[in-house]
């Protein structure tokens, strides 16, 4: 396996694992809003990511299918609201916001090196296909991390401060 087929492999794996801890997240955080329905949002830039990354594989060749879907998305989203209303009981559904937000940031930051490894090795093998892959995507993912960093920084000090 080459260079360029080995990092369209882990960045595809990268953003389906982005989008399931965002939906994650997002389930977990449910009586939050802003967190609920921002972080669902993203899960869907990831998830188009990934089927972007999956079109452009097959033109080199490369099969992404991702055969360890799950066949009962329903159950698993009926489970993860009941965890969500188990949560909502907890004393420190702030501590676990904050662990989430972090994960988060930490798992889009790597996708936001892959991307721009992608661009790199697109743009020294002249391929503008997948230069422009890279280009589309890479600001979203950009994006997914600001937010990540914004929801800590506003919520830090409250959360940790007690306040």
């Amino acid at each position: 396996m080459n260079g360029v087929n080995l990092t369209l492999r882990v960045l595809h794996h990268g953003e389906k694992h982005l989008a399931k801890q965002l939906t994650a997240v997002a389930e977990r955080h449910r009586t939050d809003p802003e967190i609920h329905h921002v972080a669902l949002d993203l899960a869907d830039w990831s998830r188009a990511h990934a089927q972007r990354l999956s079109d452009s594989a097959d033109r080199h060749g490369l099969n992404l299918c991702d055969f360890a879907d799950t066949p009962w998305p329903h159950l698993l989203s009926t489970l993860r609201e009941k965890a969500a209303e188990a949560l909502v009981h907890r004393p420190e559904p702030g501590l676990l916001l904050l662990r989430d937000l972090r994960e988060l940031h930490l798992d889009a930051a790597e996708n936001s090196l892959h991307w721009e490894m992608l661009a790199q090795v697109a743009q020294a093998t002249k391929d503008d296909e997948l230069l422009g892959l890279a280009s589309a995507c890479h600001p979203a993912t950009l994006r997914q991390m600001r937010w990540t960093n914004t929801m800590i920084k506003v919520l830090a000090p409250q959360v940790l401060t007690g306040l």
